[in-house]
């Protein structure tokens, strides 16, 4: 049985205060988070796995409306990190290319970009 009482305004307005709060906690955490993340070059290496894992840097399409449909989803939530990284520390994400050029120039066996 839940204890709610609609005729409790004070406790209303108590409750949405203490919602707005945690939710300001969690987005100062996962804000933090991001940015612990991607100040290493180890963290970059997974932002970037990460980004690539959810199709960010290629097409979705497919004739297969249900395999497009899915493929946009893990799109679209790899475009909601990209964006937390371009809102957080924009300065972080040349840094991040240029660290996946320099290896995948190694892989080629072709000198590295600078």
């Amino acid at each position: 049985m839940s204890n709610y009482d609609p005729l409790d305004l004070k406790g209303q307005e108590k409750d949405r205060d203490s919602k707005k709060v945690t939710a300001k906690i969690d987005r100062e955490n996962e804000e933090a988070d991001i940015k612990w993340l991607m100040s290493s070059k180890r963290g970059r290496r997974v932002v970037w796995r990460l980004l690539e894992q959810a199709g960010v840097f290629r097409l979705s399409f497919n004739t297969n409306a249900m395999a497009m449909s899915f493929s946009e989803g893990n799109r679209n939530y790899g475009l909601q990190i990209l964006n937390l990284i371009h809102t957080l520390c924009p300065e972080l994400y040349p840094t991040m290319i240029k660290e996946q050029k320099n290896v995948r120039s190694a892989d080629d066996g072709s000198q590295p970009t600078k």
